[in-house]
């Protein structure tokens, strides 16, 4: 038996092997246990951004539709336990401290000991054969065909929600590399369902999906229609089939993720899932998800946006355009070094008054120093604060003086240190 802390004292030690490649560690531990990720109907999600969102959304419309629905997402946004979800709730420190527990001795005593990320998938396939899931909604770490969640033989379906640059030292320098790998978790004979908007993704997908004998099936957009009133700061409205449907999440790439996931819902019905209408309705309306231009404060207004890679800031920059009207705003940026952190300047730089510059609390940050070089050098003013907080305050403040919105993005590893922060003031 384990209690919370020494359960996370573990995973620091299982953190200290590094990322390695390959399922051969996972693999084992998983055939030890029992192989448990055999035993409950998955969604397999893969893609450079949207994974969290769609998968959140499908979530909530599972639940609503009466089925007890896992759910495995990385990165954790403000500890270990919100990575593992039952029926969108985030798990007690109890529950883990239990899987990891009963997991620790069985990683012990294998002659290659698993890493960080592969104990916590192994767990959140042991957990929801323990809580009895009718399926679970399982997203990829990075990439998809070496990552630890590529251990499901026979997913009800694979979903790609999209292929963009990020992870290149990892995945490739080029969309069809990075597509390569995505395409990865497409299984023989399973269905698999592709929402990107690259003809070179696409065609790496429709070659797997030829080889593998999948069906493969796009976006569809012919009962899908919304306007420009239809983005809000209380969600976004929309028509599908002509009813009307509202999701309150924010974000103009709320849209694209939308489409996806009622694409899928149509495939999931044909694999048997009986998803009623209303279930669609009331699933979208009371779905959540934190660190995607959430807003986190309404006076003065305050919102955080996860966007990291070139995709994610190109989307940023859309939906501050949408919501603002063209009126500037403050930004407090901290990004991990390994990023290409010349962008928020480029793409961000003519929508922002000033920009506030911090480092997040993970051995992969940027120093705030280096940052602040950097975009003020592409003529983005940043001020730089060693002290997270210290920055977050300043920004809050200026903000506040000047009457405008601050958007907080870079990292969703820096969530709960921005919202700690924000409590704290």
């Amino acid at each position: 038996m384990m209690n919370y802390q020494e359960a996370l004292d573990y995973m620091k030690k299982a953190a200290e092997r590094g990322s390695l490649l390959g399922l051969s560690r996972v693999t084992e531990l998983l055939r030890l246990m029992g192989d448990p990720q055999d035993k409950v109907k998955t969604v397999h999600i893969a893609g450079t951004n949207g994974k969290g969102s769609f998968g959140a959304m499908l979530t909530s419309v599972l639940k609503s539709a009466g089925y007890k629905v896992g759910g495995f997402s990385s990165p954790a946004i403000t500890k270990v336990t919100d990575s593992f979800r039952i029926g969108g709730e985030e798990i007690s420190e109890q529950d883990f401290a239990d899987l990891i527990g009963d997991i620790a001795p069985i990683c012990e005593s294998m002659d290659e000991k698993p890493t960080e990320f592969e104990v916590l998938t192994a767990a959140a396939f042991e957990l929801f054969v323990r809580k009895n899931c009718d399926i679970a909604v399982v997203e990829c770490g990075m990439g998809g065909d070496l990552d630890s969640t590529n251990v499901i033989k026979a997913p009800v379906m694979s979903v790609i929600t999209n292929v963009q640059k990020d992870h290149s030292s990892f995945l490739g320098d080029t969309i069809a590399e990075i597509a390569s790998h995505k395409c990865g978790i497409i299984k023989q004979g399973r269905p698999v369902f592709f929402g990107g908007n690259s003809e070179e993704a696409y065609e790496i997908a429709a070659d797997t999906a030829q080889k593998t004998g999948s069906e493969l099936f796009l976006p569809d957009y012919s009962q899908f229609s919304w306007n420009e009133e239809g983005f809000g700061i209380n969600g976004f409205e929309f028509k599908y089939k002509g009813e009307k449907l509202h999701i309150p999440l924010l974000g103009t790439y709320q849209a694209e993720n939308a489409v996806n996931v009622l694409s899928c819902i149509e495939i999931l019905r044909r694999e048997g899932v009986d998803i009623p209408e209303k279930a669609v309705r009331e699933g979208l309306e009371n779905v959540k998800w934190h660190g995607r231009f959430e807003v986190i404060s309404r006076e003065p207004l305050i919102i955080y946006d996860g966007a990291h890679n070139p995709d994610g800031i190109r989307c940023a920059a859309d939906s501050i355009r949408r919501y603002f009207d063209g009126n500037k705003v403050a930004l407090l940026i901290g990004v991990m070094a390994d990023k290409e952190y010349g962008l928020y300047a480029d793409m961000l730089g003519e929508l922002a008054e000033k920009a506030f510059a911090v480092k997040p609390d993970n051995p992969r940050s940027l120093d705030s120093e280096k940052l602040a070089w950097a975009l003020n050098g592409r003529g983005l003013e940043t001020v730089p604060f060693t002290d997270l907080a210290e920055g977050v305050k300043a920004a809050c403040e200026y903000a506040e003086k000047r009457g405008i919105p601050l958007i907080a993005l870079g990292s969703l590893y820096m969530y709960r240190q921005f919202t700690e922060a924000l409590a704290a003031l």
